[in-house]
């Protein structure tokens, strides 16, 4: 068999190759203490993650409640975008009026409104999932409502010709088209689904992961900090495979780009 550079293997391995220099680049730039200081050691923060899950076991506590805050706050925002998103884009009206409230509302930012979370639904982990909602909601929102507004003229005319009423249209026709600009926000909206419920911890909390940080940086143990940063994208990335697994599953129907073109 011939030799492919560009093959998935090989892909594999130079994505390897990389991290391994990136490593390397790392373990010899911080034998400076001083460089130390500011980025910590390699070695340091693995073994730091290593007491973490095997040695003192209490990670699972914390890493447990910001996944929590996590899940629920992706649920809950991607729900919400979804249904706001298909409501405004097929309610021309609705959308024209409330268009100025959901710019406002998109341009704000929302970590100012931790403090407000927190008075409202106390330092538990609602506060949390309230902000990492505000940071999901928006994206789903708008990608789903560009998708509805995407579909074909010509597609909704025929659907309309053979008979298609309005819960036809929305279950065969707009949900179908909404369906890869919503799995395409899902990507992004993992990470801040992440970022809300570490900030939120970062800002108020006696539990998370986020709260593990701050209490890192309060003695300048910068090991530790990214030790919490590791442990975070590597969930992330966790979290991130499971709604690429689930796009795959479930964007069977969807042509691959070659096939479009061969039509």
């Amino acid at each position: 068999m011939a030799f492919r550079p560009d093959s998935k293997g090989m892909l594999r391995v130079w994505q390897l190759l990389v991290l391994v220099v990136i490593l390397g680049v790392w373990h010899f730039a911080t034998r400076s203490q001083e460089i130390a200081f500011f980025f910590g050691e390699p070695l340091m923060v693995a073994q730091r993650i290593w007491n973490w899950f095997i040695v003192e076991r209490d990670i699972y506590l914390h890493l447990g409640v910001t996944l929590l805050e996590t899940v629920l706050a992706f649920g809950i925002g991607t729900v919400a975008g979804l249904g706001v998103g298909l409501w405004l884009a097929l309610s021309p009206l609705t959308s024209a009026i409330l268009d100025p409230y959901v710019k406002a509302m998109n341009s704000m930012p929302r970590v100012i409104l931790a403090p407000i979370f927190a008075v409202w639904f106390g330092l538990g982990i609602w506060s949390k999932v309230a902000l990492a909602v505000t940071l999901v909601f928006f994206i789903v929102f708008f990608n789903v409502y560009q998708g509805v507004k995407e579909v074909s003229p010509v597609v909704l005319a025929n659907a309309r010709m053979l008979g298609a009423n309005r819960q036809q249209l929305l279950r065969h026709v707009y949900l179908p088209s909404a369906t890869s600009w919503v799995f395409s926000s899902l990507h992004t909206s993992v990470g801040l689904a992440f970022v809300g419920a570490v900030v939120g911890e970062y800002l108020g909390s006696a539990r998370g992961v986020g709260y593990l940080i701050l209490q890192a940086e309060g003695t300048f143990d910068i090991n530790t900090v990214f030790a919490g940063i590791v442990v975070l994208t590597a969930f992330a990335l966790v979290l991130d495979w499971m709604v690429g697994t689930g796009e795959k599953r479930l964007m069977k129907w969807q042509p691959k780009t070659g096939e479009t073109e061969k039509l």
